[in-house]
């Protein structure tokens, strides 16, 4: 693929763009709609140099896009999804002390000479390139790979190096500020040095296009919210619109589905949404449960008619997450 340096608006009826991915092994949705909003803010992100923050109730599609971006866009994809014991640090680079120890041992029983433990046991050979590394500076993070036993990061996808990087933050809402805090400031720099190198790490001239999703499960800090380009992705509030967009959505990821079973699909999933939403119980049923919904029937009934009959069978299952079924139709 070419480099390109933004994202081209459909040109067709359709709001938006399906953007098909390849099976990688995974159980995630091989499709993702960008709609033409998507496209904008992404190409914002790129314009303006700046990360680009997904916000919105889970399942709607956030981590998707950043994939959808990278395959349109003809770059590497790199991830790396945040928990509570994320430090910034992650994002760069690890150091593997419990390796460099083994190798100081079996020197040490094997007598080896004082130059040669000293030589294999420099820090930099247990220096494992991070994500934002592999998405600084591609050829420099497979030398260190090479150097400490890594491997370079699958493509999917067939994403090239040469046309720059998509860097996914995934969930960046469960880590501690520290995170997102060290993040803004590697980012401002475009560059970082790892322990045991003499020279710093440097963002290669196509920056990163840095994407970063959060589910709002605490805040972020304003200073870190000022420095990103911010993107809602919100399902439709009213039932009928909502039910467009899961059928749209149903059609793209299911395409050899029945209508009905689409449509019934997504009565279903609006009816158990909005009582959810006057029960006040989240999260509430969306996009996600939807898919998995028509994937689980779909396998499951080999006509249009079995498959309808197991919707109701299914749904218990997917749309009642946090609803006990003995209080509910």
């Amino acid at each position: 693929m070419s480099q390109q340096d933004h994202i081209a608006l459909p040109t067709g009826k359709a709001p938006w763009i399906q953007v098909d991915f390849k099976n990688g092994g995974e159980v995630a949705d091989q499709v993702h709609l960008l709609t033409v909003e998507e496209i904008h803010a992404i190409n914002a992100a790129i314009a303006a140099g700046r990360p680009l923050l997904v916000r919105g109730e889970p399942g709607t599609g956030k981590s998707q896009l950043a994939r959808a971006a990278a395959k349109k866009l003809g770059r590497v994809f790199v991830s790396h999804v945040v928990d509570s014991q994320t430090e910034s640090r992650d994002l760069l680079w690890s150091f593997d002390a419990v390796h460099r120890l083994a190798e100081a041992q079996l020197a040490a029983a094997l007598r080896q000479e004082p130059e040669t433990i000293r030589e294999g046991l420099q820090v930099a050979r247990f220096i494992q390139p991070g994500p934002l590394w592999w998405a600084f500076d591609w050829p420099g993070a497979i030398k260190q790979a090479e150097l400490s036993g890594g491997e370079e990061p699958t493509q999917n996808d067939g994403g090239v190096w040469k046309n720059g990087s998509v860097f996914l933050l995934d969930e960046i809402d469960k880590a501690e500020p520290e995170v997102p805090n060290g993040l803004l400031e590697v980012l401002g720099n475009r560059a970082f040095t790892p322990k045991g190198h003499g020279y710093p790490v440097r963002a290669n001239e196509t920056l990163p296009l840095v994407i970063i999703t959060t589910n709002e499960e605490r805040a972020l800090p304003d200073a870190f919210l000022r420095r990103c380009m911010v993107l809602w992705l919100q399902l439709p509030k009213g039932e009928e619109a909502l039910k467009a967009l899961l059928l749209q959505r149903g059609q793209a990821h299911f395409p050899q589905a029945g209508r009905e079973v689409l449509k019934e699909a997504a009565n279903l999933l609006t009816t158990h949404r909005r009582m959810a939403e006057e029960e006040r119980i989240t999260p509430l049923p969306g996009q996600a449960e939807y898919l998995d919904l028509l994937r689980a029937v779909l396998k499951l009934g080999k006509t249009a008619d079995e498959q309808t009959k197991m919707l109701k069978v299914v749904a218990q299952f997917t749309l009642k997450k946090n609803v006990d079924p003995r209080t509910m139709d």
